[in-house]
C-alpha cells in the first residue's frame, strides 16, 4: 500500500490565468522599454520590479516572475557566448524572487500609517539585488570586469536606489488612492507654480552646454527646491510626485552618448546628492503630513464625529474590562476559600456534605463565569471574535434559548482591530436579544470578515430562519434605535430588510493607522550588464 503511489504515479495540477499571462507581457514589455531608456546610473528596470510587486497580489507574483525570465531571456541570450550559459541562467533567475522576498518581509510595514517603509524596501532591493548580480558575475564570467569591485557596488546600489526612489513613490499613489486628502484651495497655486517650475529647470538644463559644468550643477540643485516645496505643501504625497519627476529630469537632461552604458561622472555626483535629498524628503514627508494635521483646525467632519466615538466605546470597554477582571478576582478567592472548606469537611468526616457543596458551587461558579465574560469577553483579546461568540457566556445564553442555529462564521477576525471585533461582538449581542424578545421561531447569524474598498471589515447578519416571515416593524425601529450609533462610529451602516438585519463595520481607524530601484552597463567597457 505504502508504494502503490510509486505504481500509479501522481498527478500535479495548476490554473493558468489568461489575465496573468497578459501581466507576465505587459511587465516584460515595461521592463524592455525602461531599458531602452537608462543609462549607466539609472537604471529604470529596476524601479519597475519593485513597483509591479507591489502593486500585484501576492497570488500574481509567479506571472511576475514569469515576465522577468521573459525579459531577461530576450535581452540576454546573445551574451551566452561571451559571457557562459552558468551565469545568463543563475544571473536573471534569482532578481525578482530576491526582491520579492524583501517586499513580503515588509507586508506588515506597508499597511502601517507611516510611508517610510518605502526607504527600507529602496535600501534593502538595492543592497540585495547589487550583491547577487556582482557575487554571480566574479564568480561566473569567464573574466571578471576591470572596474574594482566597490566601485561597481556603489555605482550600482546608488543606481538601483535612486530607480526605485523614482518609480515606487508612484506605486504608493496608487495604493493610498483611496485615503482621504483634505485638497484645501490655498495649495491648488503653489502646487501649479511648483510644478511649473520643474518643468523650466528641465527645459534650462537642455539648452544649457554640456561643457557648462557650474551651471548645470547649480540648475541641478535647484530642482530639489519646488520638491521641497510640494513636499512641505502635501507631506509624502508631494514628495512621491515631486522625487519621480526631479529624477525623470536628471536623467532625462544629463549628458550621454546614446549607448545603453552612458555615464557622465558630473551628474553622478549631483546625483549622490540628490539620492540624499530623496531620502530626506521621503523620510520626512509622513511627518510633516502628521503635524499638519495636528497643528490645523479643520471642522467636526463626519470622520471627526466617528473618531471620537470609536474612542468614547473604547473607554467603555476598557472600563467593563476591569469590571470583568475584578469580578474574575473575586471569585478565584471565592473558589480558592472554599476548596480550603471542602477539605476541611472531608478532614473531618464529612464527605457527603463536602460533594454536594463542591457540586452546587461549581454550578453557580461556572454560571457566575459566564455572566463575567459577558460583561467583558476576554477570550476576544487571546482568540479574537469568533471564539468568544462560540465559547463565552453570550454563546451559553444563546444555546439556553434553544433558538439559535450553528453561526456561520467566514473570514479571520484576528485582521480587524480590537475596537472593531469589541464592536461586533457588542452588536451581534443586542441585535439577537431584540430578536429573542420581539420575534418568534429559529434565529440565523452569521458573520463574514474581509476587504472592501481597500479597508478591513465585517458583515453581520442576524435574520430569522423562515425566509417568509418579514421582521416586526417595532423590531426594525428598535435595531436602527440601538444599533446605529456603534455601527456608525465604525463608518457602517445598519439595513433591515424582510427577516433579517444586516450590519456592515469597516475598519476605518485600523487601515488608516495600520501595501522598490539605475544604471546600465555596456560591454564596451568591460563592466557587468545591467539587462
Amino acid at each position: 500500500m505504502r508504494l502503490k503511489w510509486l505504481r500509479n504515479g501522481f498527478e500535479l495540477s495548476f490554473r493558468i490565468r489568461p489575465a496573468g499571462l497578459a501581466l507576465a507581457v505587459l511587465y516584460a514589455v515595461a521592463c524592455w522599454t525602461t531599458w531602452h531608456l537608462s543609462v549607466d546610473q539609472f537604471f529604470l528596470p529596476a524601479g519597475i520590479r519593485v513597483a509591479a510587486l507591489l502593486l500585484t497580489p501576492k497570488r500574481m507574483w509567479a506571472y511576475l516572475v514569469l515576465g522577468e525570465y521573459a525579459y531577461f531571456a530576450h535581452m540576454r541570450y546573445p551574451m551566452i557566448e561571451d559571457y557562459g550559459m552558468a551565469w545568463v541562467i543563475f544571473g536573471s533567475a534569482c532578481l525578482i524572487p530576491a526582491v520579492a522576498l524583501i517586499v513580503h518581509l515588509h507586508h506588515k510595514l506597508i499597511a502601517s500609517t507611516t510611508e517610510s517603509w518605502l526607504l527600507s524596501i529602496a535600501a534593502s532591493a538595492a543592497l540585495v539585488a547589487t550583491s547577487l548580480k556582482l557575487g554571480l558575475i566574479h564568480m561566473l564570467w569567464p573574466a571578471p570586469p576591470s572596474m574594482p569591485f566597490y566601485t561597481n557596488a556603489m555605482l550600482y546600489v546608488l543606481s538601483d536606489y535612486i530607480a526605485i526612489l523614482t518609480v515606487a513613490p508612484l506605486a504608493l499613489l496608487w495604493i493610498r488612492r483611496h485615503s482621504g486628502y483634505d485638497w484645501t484651495t490655498w495649495r491648488r497655486r503653489p502646487t501649479i507654480a511648483a510644478l511649473t517650475s520643474l518643468g523650466i529647470l528641465g527645459a534650462l538644463l537642455i539648452q544649457v552646454s554640456t561643457e557648462d559644468h557650474s551651471a548645470r550643477a547649480t540648475l541641478q540643485l535647484l530642482l530639489v527646491l519646488p520638491v521641497i516645496a510640494l513636499t512641505c505643501m502635501h507631506g509624502w504625497r508631494g514628495a512621491a510626485v515631486g522625487v519621480p519627476l526631479m529624477n525623470i529630469i536628471l536623467s532625462q537632461t544629463m549628458p550621454t552618448t546614446g549607448l545603453p552604458g552612458s555615464f557622465d561622472e558630473t551628474t553622478f555626483f549631483t546625483q549622490q546628492i540628490i539620492a540624499i535629498t530623496s531620502t530626506a524628503l521621503i523620510a520626512l514627508g509622513p511627518r510633516i503630513t502628521h503635524h499638519y494635521n495636528q497643528r490645523t483646525p479643520v471642522a467636526m467632519s463626519a470622520s471627526r464625529v466617528n473618531a471620537l466615538s470609536r474612542s468614547a466605546h473604547l473607554a467603555n470597554e476598557q472600563d467593563l474590562r476591569e469590571r470583568a477582571l475584578g469580578l474574575r478576582q473575586i471569585a478565584d478567592d471565592i473558589e480558592e476559600a472554599l476548596g480550603e472548606t471542602v477539605q476541611q469537611l472531608k478532614a473531618d468526616g464529612h464527605e457527603v456534605p463536602a460533594s454536594d457543596l463542591l457540586r452546587t458551587f461549581s454550578q453557580r461558579s461556572r454560571r457566575f463565569r459566564e455572566l463575567t465574560s459577558m460583561v467583558y469577553p476576554t477570550e476576544l483579546e487571546h482568540a479574537g471574535l469568533y471564539v468568544a461568540l462560540r465559547a463565552g457566556g453570550l454563546s451559553e445564553t444563546w444555546n439556553a434559548s434553544h433558538r439559535i442555529v450553528r453561526p456561520i462564521l467566514g473570514g479571520d477576525p484576528c485582521q480587524l482591530s480590537m475596537g472593531l471585533q469589541l464592536a461586533a461582538y457588542r452588536t451581534f449581542a443586542e441585535a439577537v436579544s431584540l430578536f429573542l424578545k420581539d420575534e418568534t421561531g429559529q434565529i440565523q447569524i452569521s458573520a463574514r470578515c474581509g476587504r472592501y474598498r481597500g479597508m478591513h471589515g465585517i458583515v453581520l447578519r442576524v435574520a430569522l430562519l423562515d425566509r417568509h416571515r418579514a421582521l416586526a416593524s417595532r423590531t426594525m425601529e428598535s435595531a436602527i434605535d440601538r444599533l446605529s450609533a456603534r455601527v456608525h462610529a465604525y463608518s457602517g451602516r445598519v439595513q433591515c430588510r424582510g427577516h433579517r438585519i444586516t450590519m456592515v463595520l469597516l475598519d476605518t481607524a485600523g487601515e488608516a493607522e495600520r501595501g522598490t530601484p539605475p544604471y546600465k552597463r555596456n560591454d564596451i567597457y568591460e563592466t557587468p550588464a545591467r539587462q
